[in-house]
């Protein structure tokens, strides 16, 4: 394995491993606020500017990217299909969203306060809410990069934009 393709000595990825690409396939989902699709969009932003992403092998060792993701909600379930920078598919697989229902449903209850709080509150309210919020994205972060744990290594940044990635697949 090349040093571009393992973790580095402080236990980063490389940057040989990153998504430049990143599509939602948003078929048939309703209509959402336009604070999710604000989300959304610097989700992907922050994404494409800064991320570690890495496909696992079987062996445990990172595959080199860089990479292109789609994610679909079907379901109960996310589909996450990687591919390279021809757009050739390297893995596909289904992530059941059981164990981020808790956290999702959570973040999603202190986000419409929060947004609402933003029109109404005062700054030391929002500021509190707003750290409430943080700890769930914190969490749910927690939980998706354990779920991916195997398949594919991310950083904490890129997995808390993930998180909102799903988040908004799942927004009504």
């Amino acid at each position: 394995m090349a040093d571009d393709e393992r973790m580095g000595d402080r236990g980063v990825m490389e940057p040989a491993h990153s998504l430049v690409r990143i599509e939602l396939d948003e078929a048939g989902a309703p209509r959402r606020s336009a604070e999710a699709e604000h989300e959304r969009a610097i989700a992907i932003y922050d994404i494409l500017e800064d991320n570690r992403f890495a496909l696992v092998d079987q062996e445990g060792a990172l595959l080199a990217g860089p990479f292109h993701l789609y994610l679909r909600a079907e379901g109960r379930h996310i589909r996450f299909d990687i591919r390279n920078d021809s757009d050739s598919e390297l893995s596909q697989f289904y992530m059941a969203l059981g164990p981020l229902r808790r956290v999702m449903r959570d973040y999603f209850q202190v986000c419409d306060t929060y947004y609402e709080a933003i029109r109404t509150k005062s700054p030391s309210q929002i500021q509190a809410i707003d750290m409430g919020r943080r700890a769930l994205h914190n969490e749910g972060a927690d939980i998706l990069r354990s779920r991916l744990d195997g398949r594919v290594a991310t950083d904490e940044m890129t997995s808390r934009r993930l998180f909102t990635l799903i988040c908004v697949l799942q927004a009504r």
